[in-house]
């Protein structure tokens, strides 16, 4: 297995996950400077041109939420994720989903002191923030005790907020970031 690589995108993401899974992987450098992520070569991997990506065998697999399916999947011995048919599947899956279509951006606007149009597609800032609290409830994780895939994708949208020097400001949030960034295996900021 072979992830394409750069400590600066989110294919540290992937990496967390794979650790996360115990899995034994290669990290194949890809220096964005010198446009690596452009190549024909690159381009059939990703079509898209961006990090991460991740190929295994004949399989390729590119965007995070798809690798965090990927893996999660296919590790489960690493129980990251619901089994297929688990009542919590669909809340697991919607959660991946919705680390990158509405807490990615909505954490962007916010940040760049954007307010967030209705017709871009995803929600405001304060109401983001809203949902994850609820779904984080009594923590420590989205699933209670049980850490999974989601939490990765979720909160290292978070722990990117992090690294920008900004913290939510709601106690449930800072908190589940800081249990997830002294996870052994987990992202660190610095």
């Amino acid at each position: 297995m072979k992830l394409y690589f750069n400590p600066r995108s989110r294919a540290t993401i992937a990496k967390w996950l794979l650790d996360e899974a115990g899995a034994k992987y290669e990290l194949v450098p890809i220096d964005l400077g010198k446009r690596e992520h452009k190549t024909p070569e690159y381009l059939k991997i990703n079509p898209a041109g961006k990090l991460p990506a991740l190929v295994d065998g004949a399989a390729r697999v590119f965007e995070g939420p798809a690798i965090c399916i990927y893996v999660a999947d296919k590790y489960p011995e690493a129980n990251l994720a619901p089994k297929i048919g688990a009542p919590e599947r669909g809340r697991y899956l919607s959660l991946l989903v919705y680390a990158t279509a509405q807490v990615e951006p909505s954490v962007g606007d916010h940040l760049m002191k954007q307010q967030t149009a209705p017709q871009r597609g995803w929600t405001d800032y304060e109401s983001m923030l809203n949902a994850v609290e609820s779904e984080l409830g009594d923590g420590p994780w989205l699933f209670g005790d049980w850490f999974t895939a989601a939490d990765v994708m979720l909160g290292s949208m978070f722990i990117w907020m992090r690294i920008q020097g900004a913290k939510t400001g709601r106690a449930t949030i800072d908190a589940y970031v800081d249990r997830l960034m002294a996870r052994p295996k987990g992202l660190k900021v610095g």
